[in-house]
């Protein structure tokens, strides 16, 4: 028997985040035509662009993404599902000031993909840069935080993995807002800095999905105690 209704529930949203993102930005990038879409050259915003024309003063590049609707629809919609599985696991993971604080950064980040899928940059780019401050920023932090929840805990037996994606992201995330390639494109380096989330919540979810419930009944015990 695997975990009560609600956990299990929880851990399912997580699982099915990454490949809703995945298979979203993999779709509506082969739908670019001249230029073809880059996963080492184009930002991931790129493919949630309403308009065609050359963007960004920085890096100037032509965008075109015919089928930026999907791509907005699916970041929304891996943004509910990782914040429901965040909620839906709440208690699950654990308690104390480490779990809580990395919770709350993980649940601000999900509303930052909310946020980047309502607002594309080239309609709103105030808002879409704010939510990619959430997710890259606060969520990054939050999972690296994650990393040092108390073994005791669901979550702190996962620690390896967590602080693994954490300090992946983390450097990403610098070296993306340096604008730094690093062999793998600036492009690329987002990806680093962004996937690593809900690359770990898949992980994390298929875990706790196979999780006998006899045992998630003494980790909450553990806890409680």
């Amino acid at each position: 028997m695997n975990l009560n209704r609600t956990g299990r529930a929880g851990a399912l949203c997580w699982a099915a985040a990454a490949p809703v993102f995945l298979v979203a930005s993999l779709v509506t990038g082969l739908r670019w035509r001249q230029p073809a879409y880059s996963w080492a050259t184009h930002n991931i915003s790129d493919l949630g662009n309403a308009y065609c024309g050359t963007w960004d003063t920085t890096r100037p590049r032509y965008v075109c993404s015919p089928w930026h609707p999907l791509m907005n629809a699916a970041i929304l919609v891996t943004a509910v599902l990782l914040a429901a599985g965040l909620l839906l696991t709440w208690r699950l993971l654990g308690r104390g000031g480490v779990v809580r604080s990395a919770q709350g950064l993980l649940l601000l980040a999900t509303g930052g993909y909310a946020l980047a899928a309502l607002y594309p940059a080239d309609v709103n780019e105030n808002l879409h840069v704010l939510g990619a401050f959430l997710i890259m920023g606060l969520g990054n932090v939050g999972l690296l935080l994650a990393g040092f929840a108390p073994g005791t805990t669901t979550l702190g037996r996962q620690r390896r993995l967590t602080l693994a994606a954490g300090l992946v992201a983390l450097v990403g995330t610098v070296l993306f807002f340096a604008q730094q390639g690093s062999g793998i494109g600036v492009g690329g380096m987002e990806r680093v800095a962004v996937l690593p989330f809900p690359l770990w919540a898949c992980c994390l979810g298929v875990l706790l999905a196979e999780t006998p419930a006899g045992q998630a009944s003494r980790t909450r015990s553990t806890v409680a105690n």
